[in-house]
């Protein structure tokens, strides 16, 4: 993700189709050096492509995937059992016999 963030800032700052020189350039910038392999596969894939267009074509087939909304409906009955559940655990919370609060000894840290 790194390299495709290097790649996309320098994207946005003109460089149209950056190389590795100009990821590396960005990544060493803070303090991060990057893999050659991995930089070299990213200039690979996206050598020749518009980079809004490639943005575009992956959101339209993120768009396509499901969004998951079944699967809360099938987690209800367990809460339902799981509040059932809970009292008993009060209770044993309430056996338990009171800790006290942790002694700072008169030295407090934002004093």
């Amino acid at each position: 993700m790194k390299v495709v963030a290097a790649y996309l800032l320098a994207v946005l700052g003109g460089n149209a189709n950056p190389d590795a020189a100009a990821i590396n350039k960005i990544l060493s910038s803070v303090g991060i050096e990057a893999k050659a392999e991995n930089v070299d596969k990213l200039i690979a894939s996206l050598k020749g492509k518009n980079v809004e267009e490639v943005i575009a074509e992956g959101t339209k087939k993120l768009a396509a995937l499901p969004a998951g909304g079944a699967a809360p409906a099938a987690a209800a009955p367990a809460k339902q059992e799981a509040a059932k559940e809970a009292p008993k655990e009060d209770k044993k919370k309430k056996e338990e016999p009171k800790e006290e609060e942790d002694e700072d000894m008169g030295l407090g840290l934002f004093d």
